[in-house]
């Protein structure tokens, strides 16, 4: 269905006045005047980032590693270099590499490949020929031989290794075929090469030394069907033992680890992580209906989003990535999670050795992470920083490491001139299969992301601006018809189109989307003149998918319906606003506030009796109101505003959350951040976490594991501060 608007460019309302946004443009206002608070012990010299960074700048991080997509992620360490290798899919270049000094801020440094380099047309969405999700995926990178190897698999080629003396390439492309994917390498101290991979059942085949291709004959199983065993493997050997962490989704998701003393083992298994959700539940998926001509869909097609469970782990958890040694002995997992319509994220998990075992996790809480803990220790200093440089005036000679195409693109209908990026229009009927397409990751938990559409050169039939490259997919942008010039939002979920008759004084327009990708929903907004914006179209659902396996990624785009070369747009002043990127005011120091409950909507109350417990909800009494005191790195004593501290007994049962009024014999938490006010108290002592039953009755208690996806055991609180 298509709706027409028409408006008086002059009587545009200001994007303060966004109804749908209010509230996040309000927090994103306060939180560039507000005073320290994650940071509130180096506020002099710390500068908050523009951009996600998990550095809190006090000596701890905060998952995720970053707020985009980064999928299948696996770790090398070389001397006291990192190296981040993770899934790219169909987007070039491809397979990226990031670099870290200290596992927490990452810089992007290379690609192996800048297109892919196979003939068919699917590589380069031809021919309605697409890869959508098939493209590369669960990488594996190792250093051996004095070189680095990256291997991958591609759906219909097979396994593919890159190899490099310089990690920043040229990368040398080996064809091995074979049908390996999901893998773990292993280079092996006698100099044999093993790749190890299958579900359930688990396989390891030899490879050539020289990456030619696997070793005939090779291939064996090392752990048969039924040992509740899955897939994304990565193999170690630690002091003499084989070590092989794979993923499982079977009923639900959680990792695993198995050993032996011989890589073809036998092989014992254990859980090593499970539940870990850091209080995200998993985003509806899409799904699309059988029978549609192309698995992606067209326009018209009668999408769907699938029911949501907030309550349930599903596969979202923590799950399927690499493990690494620090220089100095500590032990780190990098796993991927889903973090909504953003995709698959990284998170930084630290490990405990127990028997032999390398557990996620601390003493006395294994199988979960904290959310917030504190930094590895690093050879040398490093500055909060994010892996890129979002935002994009076109200016250079070449595009950003942030930047990606969609497919392999045509490179003499794209450039760079006059400090703008052009893209010339193809024959396409929708975003989808639009070539050119120029893509990078929208980066959470919230961000504004506004770029200039110069029209000057489209012609009749064109279809040029600013999109969402997922399935379903969406728009925001001009469309010449004849000598008239529409400004249309499009989403393909309702396959609803409202078309706006403009005026471009300038010969340009200002296309904005606006992401709320936590809450999974995005608004598109326009402008004629830079300062003042509307929005256009409804605020839209987004969802993940299984058919790209990408969360929702901004779109440069310019097409032709009319089935013809068409002519060219223009872009600049590309600039993405992150309004969460800077977290100092998210613990409340210096401010007196009540706790609520997430669970019972109920504040604590430091009880006469003794313990803590809660109260009712309109409770404002001196009781319900508490105070920090900095302990310093996070750290933070907590205070009823009568002089009692919390203090945790005994084992930390229901009722042993009591109170001292000797700040030495204070419990020392380390504040979990959950953003918009959330938050957990971990213990520094037992590294256990604070909560009260929403059933039972009883007092809170100090022996909870972590929060469940929706937020409602009764352990993840909201502070809201007393006026």
């Amino acid at each position: 269905m298509i709706h027409f608007i028409f408006v008086n460019s002059h009587k545009i309302n200001r994007i303060n006045n966004f109804r749908i946004m209010k509230t996040f443009l309000f927090a994103s206002c306060v939180a560039l005047l507000a005073s320290p608070g994650l940071h509130a012990q180096t506020a002099t010299t710390y500068t908050p980032p523009a951009s996600w960074t998990a550095d809190n700048g006090n000596g701890t991080f905060s998952n995720p590693l970053f707020y985009d997509e980064f999928s299948d992620p696996d770790i090398l360490r070389v001397g006291d270099d990192y190296y981040l290798a993770g899934t790219t899919m169909h987007a070039v270049p491809g397979l990226v590499i990031l670099h870290s000094k200290d596992l927490v801020n990452w810089e992007n440094i290379s690609y192996c490949f800048d297109r892919f380099d196979f003939p068919e047309d699917r590589f380069s969405l031809k021919n309605h020929e697409e890869i959508y999700g098939q493209g590369v995926w669960a990488p594996c990178i190792r250093y051996a031989n004095g070189q680095f190897y990256v291997f991958t698999n591609v759906n219909g080629k097979g396994l593919q290794c890159y190899t490099s003396k310089d990690i920043r390439g040229p990368w040398v492309h080996h064809n091995m075929q074979g049908n390996i994917y999901d893998l773990g390498v292993l280079f092996d101290d006698d100099g044999k090469v093993y790749a190890i991979h299958g579900y359930g059942q688990v396989k390891c085949t030899e490879l050539k030394p020289d990456m030619s291709g696997p070793k005939d004959e090779t291939e064996r199983v090392i752990i048969p069907e039924g040992n509740g065993v899955g897939e994304g493997h990565h193999m170690y050997k630690i002091n003499g033992m084989y070590y092989l962490i794979s993923t499982d989704y079977r009923p639900n998701g959680r990792t695993l680890c198995s050993r032996s003393k011989s890589i073809w083992g036998p092989y014992e298994t254990r859980v090593i992580t499970a539940d870990e959700t850091y209080g995200y539940h998993a985003a509806s998926l899409t799904q699309v209906p059988r029978g549609t001509k192309y698995r992606i869909g067209e326009d018209g097609t009668q999408f769907a989003l699938g029911p949501l469970d907030k309550n349930a782990t599903a596969c979202t958890n923590a799950h399927q990535g690499g493990i690494v040694s620090t220089p100095d002995g500590q032990w780190w997992a990098l796993f991927m999670q889903d973090f909504h319509s953003i995709g698959r994220t990284v998170c930084l998990m630290p490990m405990t050795w127990v028997d032999g075992w390398p557990m996620v996790g601390l003493e006395g809480n294994l199988g979960r992470a904290p959310r917030t803990w504190l930094k590895p220790n690093a050879s040398s200093k490093v500055t909060p920083h994010a892996p890129y440089d979002r935002s994009e005036n076109f200016d250079g000679k070449q595009l950003g490491r942030v930047w990606q195409w969609n497919h392999n693109p045509d490179d003499k209908l794209w450039s760079l001139k006059g400090g703008r990026l052009r893209l010339n229009a193809m024959p396409a009927e929708q975003l989808m299969w639009a070539r050119n397409t120029l893509t990078q990751r929208v980066i959470g938990p919230q961000s504004v992301t506004t770029v200039e559409l110069f029209a000057k050169g489209m012609k009749d039939g064109d279809v040029c601006g600013l999109g969402n490259i997922n399935v379903p997919c969406s728009w925001i942008g001009l469309v010449k018809q004849g000598d008239r010039m529409v400004l249309r939002s499009f989403e393909q979920l309702t396959n609803d189109t409202v078309d706006v008759a403009v005026e471009l004084p300038k010969g340009k327009i200002w296309l904005r989307s606006i992401g709320d990708y936590d809450n999974d929903q995005a608004q598109y907004a326009y402008s004629t003149d830079g300062e003042n914006f509307k929005t256009l179209g409804r605020m839209m659902p987004l969802s993940y998918q299984l058919i790209s396996f990408q969360g929702s990624r901004h779109a440069l785009f310019a097409f032709n319906v009319k089935g013809k070369k068409g002519g060219y747009a223009e872009f600049d002043n590309f600039t993405v606003q992150e309004t969460k990127a800077d977290r100092r005011q998210n613990i409340p120091y210096g401010k007196t506030f009540r706790i609520i409950n997430l669970a019972t909507d109920r504040p604590f109350s430091c009880d006469p009796h003794g313990i803590l417990y809660d109260s009712r909800a309109d409770d404002r009494s001196p009781r319900t109101q508490f105070q920090l005191e900095d302990r310093e790195g996070g750290k933070v004593a907590l205070k009823c505003v009568d002089g009692r501290y919390i203090k945790v007994f005994g084992e930390g049962l229901p009722g042993d959350v009591r109170f001292t009024r000797d700040a030495s014999e204070a419990e020392v938490f380390l504040w979990q951040d959950y953003l918009d006010g959330e938050f957990m108290l971990m213990s520094m002592r037992t590294h256990l976490y604070m909560g009260k039953s929403p059933t039972t009755g009883s007092p809170y208690s100090m022996d909870y594991k972590g929060p469940d996806p929706a937020r409602v055991n009764g352990s993840v609180f909201k502070w809201e501060e007393m006026k």
